[in-house]
């Protein structure tokens, strides 16, 4: 983990790149207290340590199924009814036994990838695993202070542009046309490991792109002007805040691949692009 002095920053946007309906601004003082956090997304490697010491069942595996992207899921597991595709969006499959241990349903494991972000984790998973390392989930604030390394306001952690004057790819994001064509410029076409791309000011790994992350907070789209951030409320609704987009956001389709943007899910939900990393307090 990497210790965050804390302080005081402008959180959220009201840029053109901003989705108001998703509560990204009013742009907004926050300060939050000195705080750890680590440096990447927890591992398969690390949850596995988790369920073997504890035997813990994710939602996924108890509810059987889990959202998988398309262009992951093997057609003999589509031509056995074992894919349902989502109305209106039928690049998402929900899979029958996709879950941690199978990110695209039977016939796929983690042999090659435990270095990457453990993913089909739900709200209630990450919150499970954080106790367990005597951790938490950050706050959405903590998150964001700690996304954007130092800079004020820039919409991504190195700046303002997808891609730097130097070429080299800051983060694992979707590339060509989505859904049906990912070009796979910066190296992969679903995860990447969790230590890959470059750090941002404060040393950490793949704030942005990779897989999304879960924060504490219950999803509200009103924000009464500035405050702490550090502070974690109980369960208030039936709807959790994440951040950072993942290897699937694309500028035509998701543009949530950036500090202040954010999205919200069901406790229980889990996709193979959900994710999470710990923090605790100082």
């Amino acid at each position: 983990m990497l210790k965050l002095e804390g302080g005081s920053f402008l959180m959220g946007s009201e840029g053109e790149e901003a989705w108001p309906q998703d509560g990204e601004g009013p742009v907004r003082e926050i300060t939050v207290a000195p705080f750890w956090i680590d440096r990447t997304t927890v591992t398969n490697e690390e949850f596995a340590k988790f369920v073997e010491k504890t035997e813990y069942e994710t939602d996924a595996e108890r509810i059987g199924w889990s959202f998988v992207f398309e262009g992951l899921v093997a057609k003999a597991t589509i031509r056995k009814g074992k894919a349902r595709p989502v109305a209106g969006r039928e690049w998402w499959l929900g899979v029958e036994g996709a879950n941690w241990r199978k990110p695209a349903g039977a016939g796929t494991n983690l042999k090659k990838i435990m270095d990457h972000p453990v993913v089909h984790v739900s709200w209630n998973d990450a919150v499970a695993y954080s106790e367990w390392a005597e951790k938490r989930l950050p706050s959405e604030a903590e998150w964001e202070y700690a996304a954007r390394g130092g800079k004020e306001q820039t919409i991504f952690p190195w700046g303002n542009e997808l891609l730097p004057k130097n070429g080299r790819h800051q983060c694992n994001v979707w590339q060509g046309q989505f859904p049906k064509e990912n070009t796979g410029e910066d190296g992969f076409y679903s995860t990447a490991p969790a230590h890959l791309f470059p750090p941002n000011g404060f040393g950490l790994r793949n704030m942005i792109g990779n897989v999304w992350e879960w924060c504490h907070d219950t999803w509200s789209i009103d924000h009464l002007g500035g405050g702490s951030g550090n502070s974690v409320e109980r369960l208030q609704e039936n709807k959790k805040v994440a951040k950072g987009g993942s290897f699937l956001c694309h500028h035509s389709y998701c543009n949530r691949y950036r500090c202040s943007a954010r999205i919200s899910n069901l406790p229980d939900d889990s996709a193979c692009n959900w994710g999470f990393r710990c923090v605790k307090d100082d």
